[in-house]
């Protein structure tokens, strides 16, 4: 797998101090308050793990599941929620949700989520992202993470819960994926 990767972006030491770093703003910007960490799965989850770890005050998580890649390198327009939060959650004007998201691309997916969360009646809704690519923007898109471990260049990058096509999820680090990687798929 590692001989698939073009170049380490970013290590594995400098991913534990991205966590570390967001989610001591974190800890301090949510101080008193209800805070439900909603991971969206798959690519978020390894963050996900790594950051409720280290935040410093009670949360709870939840997890949903929205599709716009599939097996592809570039982001499809067409959202498709597949799980959503837990159903018990008939009232969410007591939360304040962060949206735990892997990377930000198109933006179209998290624009999406956020004002859905937004008319479900959610107290706030913010995002935590590690990375983001703000060159890949939809222009009609007008969405900034609340807390972002890095801006990327406009590559395609695999590890670290990022995958293509499945695959890659568990390296430790984040990696650029080669144009014959992507090739084989």
């Amino acid at each position: 797998m590692n001989s698939d990767i073009e170049s380490i972006l970013i290590s594995e030491k400098e991913l534990d101090d991205i966590v570390t770093n967001i989610a001591d703003q974190i800890s301090r910007d949510y101080a008193g308050k209800r805070l439900l960490l909603l991971c969206i799965l798959k690519g978020s989850v390894v963050f996900m793990g790594d950051l409720m770890k280290k935040v410093k005050i009670p949360v709870e998580i939840d997890f949903m599941k929205v599709s716009s890649y599939g097996a592809a390198t570039e982001s499809n327009p067409n959202i498709k929620p597949k799980i959503g939060l837990d159903i018990s959650r008939n009232d969410l004007s007591e939360l304040d949700i962060l949206i735990v998201e892997d990377i930000i691309d198109s933006g179209r997916t998290l624009d999406y989520l956020t004002g859905y969360l937004k008319h479900k009646g959610a107290k706030s809704v913010k995002i935590a992202t590690v990375l983001d690519k703000p060159e890949r923007r939809d222009p009609r898109i007008t969405l900034t993470p609340d807390y972002c471990g890095k801006t990327i260049p406009d590559k395609f990058v695999v590890g670290y819960g990022l995958d293509y096509n499945e695959k890659y999820r568990a390296l430790p680090y984040i990696g650029i994926l080669s144009p014959e990687a992507i090739a084989k798929k």
